[in-house]
Order: structure tokens, then C-alpha cells, then sequence
């Protein structure tokens, strides 16, 4: 195999393709990235049995072959080089990577023990690029990151003929997006559980492109799969086992007391007052007319307040929360005004955006939050 392709070309493909590679994977070869060179240019794969990357750039193949090389590595070398054409070319055991002056070997791996990339599922539909990112980063913030339920590590995908709802909590807030998006067929009906780090991952490595495809359904063997592509870019991921909770039921039924804030102001406030918060200690918001009061700290310890200006309507409401899911929510939401919808300081809140301060809610995001409870 001998090619010559474009640095900036290669370091994209690679990250591209290594991003979700194990530092310790559990067979030496799926620590490897696999370079196919053809006459379509220079094709380049990674697996380790939960996800698939592939990318297809352009490169002048001189002699067509597959190598198999650290992935992570291989990385690394592509986005030091300078900026001049690089030459692989593989010389025996070895794969020769030349860039002006700067020249590298590296080993070859068995190309015979890497396994067999999964097929993706037909395209179920399109969606997109940025919306598809803003929404996945949206809910995926609310995912569990620990291991003690592994269900609810995911993100739930319902498709409802032109419709996606996304769906993640960790049992302490909750997060719901809804969108449009094109189906290949209008009565489309699906539903599944993506893992919430790889789908914000490709969400956020795809998210430049105009659209993204999106494919659901199993492939050979029945193994449960979604696939995503955009433009020569392809992934796979299995999805999870299990029926995830019916949680939707969270979401207040009726609303007591709404408020509106300026949302940089009060993100800006909560991050100050929450400066002498401890470990696990809440920041207490009391709403009254006009004036939102935040306040941190209580007793001998070091204790905080800021006022703000809002808008509120209905019965005046003190409540408590956890100032990184208040913090995580509010950095989600993407608009300029803040809209937080109470019942009772012990029940559910629920966060939402809206552009003017006067005008519509936007109720295409919506971020439940636990109440914490504290002392008088």
C-alpha cells in the first residue's frame, strides 16, 4: 500500500474514526485503526464491538492495500506533522508515515484478527446537523454517568412519524427535547436507547454537517443497532437492553407560580453564590414579586446572596436546588429569558426557555429539577 493524502484530510479522518477507541481494550487489535487504500481513496475504520467509525477521504492511491496501526497513535503523529502532504506507505512489518522531514514507523498489526465492521440498518430519516446537536447536548447533560443502573446511561429516542423526542434523567432531573425531522417513511414508529456519551460524541463530530442520517433497526443477527452518517462519515452503535422507566409522569400536571430571568444573569449568579456552597449543598432560590433572591450558605459557614430582577406570577416560592443541575439546565437552554414553572417547594420544577420576556414559551425543551430539601 503506498498513498499520499493532505495533513489537515488525515487528522480530521483519524479523530474522526479513533474517538471512541478504549485506552485498554480488552483484544490488542481493536486498539487498532484500519486504513484501506482504493481507487475511491483512503478508507479508514475502527471498532471495538459496541461502536463502528468509518470515514472515506480523498487521496492519491499509488498502490491499493490494508494496514492495520495504533489508532490513538497514529492520531497523534497526524496532528503534529507539518502542514505538507503525508505519504503512507507500507515496507514489510512496518508502515512508513513521511511528512517533509519528519518521518515515522510504525508496526503493522494483523489485518486477519480485526472483526468485521457491523452494517447499519436502512435510513430511517433525516435530521438537521444542528439541531440534531443542540438537542442531543441538550438532554444528554441529564444522563446517569455512574454504573448502578445502567438503563438510564442512555437516552431514549422515540420516533412518531415526523417527530423525535429525546429523553434522559438520572433520577435527580429530567430532560426532554422534542424536534422535526424528515422520516423516509411519514408513518414511522420507532423507539430506542442510545448510550448518552457516544450519541453526544457523534452528535458533536457530526454536528457540522448540513444533515444528518439516522438509521434504526437490526442488522444481521438481530443485534439492535442505530446508525448515523453524514457526508463520508459513518457510525454505529448497539443500542441498550431494557424498558426504561416511564418517567414522563414526573412533569407537573399544573403550574402554581411562573418565573422569568435573564438567563445569562442568573447562570452568572448561581455560579457566584454557589462559590461557598459545599459538597452536596443546595443553593436556595425565594421568588417574590419583582426580585428573584439567591442565597448560599448557612450558620458558621461561609454564606452567600445575590438579588435579581423577575418577573413572577402567582403565589410567592422559596425552593432549593443543586447548583450544577440548575447550572447544567440553564446552560442548555439557548434562549435569552428563563422560564421556571413551580407547584410546591417539594415538588418538581420545570425549566424552560423563552426569547423575550414578554413573549411565548418554547416548550420544545423542557428540564425537570429535583427540589433539594434544607433547613429553615
Amino acid at each position: 500500500m503506498k498513498l499520499q493524502v493532505e495533513r489537515d484530510v488525515l487528522a480530521e479522518a483519524v479523530t474522526w474514526a479513533v474517538r471512541g477507541l478504549s485506552p485498554r481494550p480488552p483484544v490488542p487489535v481493536l486498539a487498532g485503526v484500519l486504513l484501506e487504500a482504493t481507487s475511491e481513496g483512503l478508507t479508514l475504520s475502527a471498532f471495538d464491538y459496541e461502536v463502528s467509525a468509518k470515514v472515506t477521504v480523498p487521496a492519491e492511491v499509488t498502490e491499493e492495500g490494508t494496514v492495520l496501526v495504533l489508532g490513538r497513535l497514529l492520531g497523534d503523529i497526524s496532528r503534529s506533522l507539518p502542514n505538507k502532504p503525508v505519504t503512507i506507505a507500507a515496507e514489510g512489518s512496518k508502515v512508513e508515515v513521511t511528512c517533509g522531514s519528519s518521518r515515522f514507523s510504525l508496526h503493522q498489526m494483523p489485518t486477519a484478527d480485526y472483526p468485521t465492521l457491523p452494517t447499519a440498518p436502512e435510513p430511517t430519516g433525516s435530521v438537521a446537523g444542528d439541531v440534531f446537536t443542540q438537542a442531543v447536548a441538550q438532554v444528554s447533560i441529564a444522563a446517569d454517568r455512574g454504573d448502578t443502573l445502567p438503563i438510564l446511561t442512555g437516552v431514549r429516542v422515540e420516533i412518531d412519524g415526523d417527530k423525535i423526542t429525546l429523553l434522559a434523567t438520572d433520577r435527580y432531573r429530567l430532560a426532554m427535547r422534542e424536534l422535526t425531522w424528515n422520516p423516509s417513511q411519514s408513518d414511522a414508529q420507532h423507539v430506542a436507547l442510545v448510550p448518552a456519551r457516544t450519541l453526544a460524541d457523534t452528535a458533536r463530530a457530526l454536528g457540522a454537517a448540513g444533515s444528518v442520517d439516522i438509521a434504526l433497526g437490526s442488522a444481521a443477527g438481530g443485534e439492535g443497532l442505530v446508525g448515523f452518517a453524514a457526508g463520508q462519515r459513518r457510525t454505529t452503535t448497539r443500542l441498550l437492553d431494557g424498558e426504561y422507566p416511564k418517567v414522563t409522569s414526573i412533569f407537573p400536571t399544573s403550574v402554581d407560580t411562573v418565573a422569568i430571568i435573564d438567563t445569562a444573569a442568573l447562570t452568572e449568579a448561581v455560579k457566584r453564590v454557589s462559590l461557598v456552597a459545599e459538597r452536596n449543598t443546595p443553593v436556595r432560590l425565594r421568588f417574590s414579586e419583582g426580585q428573584l433572591a439567591i442565597e448560599a450558605g448557612q450558620g458558621d459557614d461561609a454564606q452567600a446572596s445575590e438579588a435579581l430582577e423577575a418577573t413572577l406570577t402567582g403565589p410567592d416560592i422559596e425552593i432549593a436546588f443543586n447548583p450544577q443541575f440548575l447550572l447544567d439546565g440553564l446552560g442548555a437552554l439557548g434562549t435569552a429569558h428563563a422560564r421556571l414553572s413551580f407547584t410546591q417547594p417539594s415538588r418538581p420544577a420545570v425549566l424552560s426557555g423563552q426569547a423575550e420576556a414578554d413573549g411565548e414559551a418554547d416548550d420544545s425543551y423542557r428540564y425537570v429539577l429535583m427540589p433539594v430539601r434544607f433547613a429553615s
